[in-house]
């Protein structure tokens, strides 16, 4: 990874240039993170799972639900 860094007045490093290339891997692996952070929280919380195809179908039925 190519870095460039902004420099105060006195050398001291305040920001920093990266490509937007690698940018863009650190925001994704980033969301991964995240995402298994939801993961492992939702498992400690011991509540009941719901299989994501049911999820969807609720969802949708709430949707249809508020628009009529």
């Amino acid at each position: 990874m190519k870095t460039q860094f902004i420099t105060n007045d006195k050398g001291k490093r305040v920001s920093v240039i990266l490509p937007i290339r690698d940018y863009n891997k650190m925001l994704d692996a980033l969301e991964e993170l995240e995402d298994i952070k939801a993961y492992d929280e939702a498992r400690e919380s011991g509540e009941d799972s719901v299989v994501a195809e049911e999820a969807f179908k609720m969802i949708e039925s709430v949707r249809n639900d508020l628009a009529n």
